[in-house]
């Protein structure tokens, strides 16, 4: 809901930072595995007791995040770096509810099986019409800087990340939480089954 605000916000500071790392030889690519191990680390670290310091982990990997997308405009844009962007924040938004589930199974377990239950929700319905509308040669003007249609909803990645940090934050709430936004992603998939049938039509 607000990725395109923030999008529009941060795309100066991201550009400049992303052009001096252009300039001493990184790569989108390279910017993207590097967010997605340094996120990778908030799985061990929530699940080890230190939620507070995945925060940093989770900081790093949406930094990571905007400059590859920068940087890959700065050069070439390719389909395999939209590919391995996407898959790698899917892979990393679902980490985070295992390791809380890791981190207290008796309480936890139930709660995030049901938040990454939501999660493929609305990444199924994302992706599903993100093929469908290639296919037809649609093109979102919401988000006109993807490699792909981005069909937006009220979660996305920033409602995502904030119910992270509060989860760090407060890990005796993450039953909580993970209940309360779950059901939001099903507000989502609802919604975005609604955008794709009228989208691509009813036949």
């Amino acid at each position: 809901m607000f990725d395109r605000a923030l999008n529009t916000l941060l795309s100066r500071p991201l550009h400049r930072v992303a052009h001096r790392l252009v300039a001493a030889g990184w790569r989108a690519n390279q910017m993207t595995w590097t967010g997605f191990a340094l996120g990778m680390l908030a799985l061990p670290l929530i699940a080890l007791g230190h939620p507070q310091w995945a925060l940093l982990s989770m900081a790093l990997n949406r930094l990571a995040d905007g400059l590859d997308g920068a940087m890959a405009r700065q050069t070439r844009p390719t389909d395999r770096g939209a590919f391995l962007d996407v898959s790698l924040d899917f892979l990393f938004y679902a980490s985070i509810p295992l390791a809380f589930a890791l981190a207290e199974p008796a309480h936890n377990a139930l709660p995030a099986a049901v938040l990454i239950y939501s999660f493929i929700g609305t990444a199924s319905t994302f992706l599903a019409f993100a093929v469908l509308a290639a296919k037809r040669g649609l093109a979102s003007t919401a988000f006109p800087g993807k490699g792909f249609y981005y069909l937006g909803g009220l979660t996305e990645s920033a409602e995502t990340m904030a119910v992270f940090v509060l989860m760090c934050l407060m890990p005796a709430w993450f039953a909580a939480l993970a209940y309360g936004f779950a059901a939001l992603c099903a507000l989502t998939t609802v919604t975005r089954i609604v955008a794709g049938i009228r989208g691509l039509g009813t036949d």
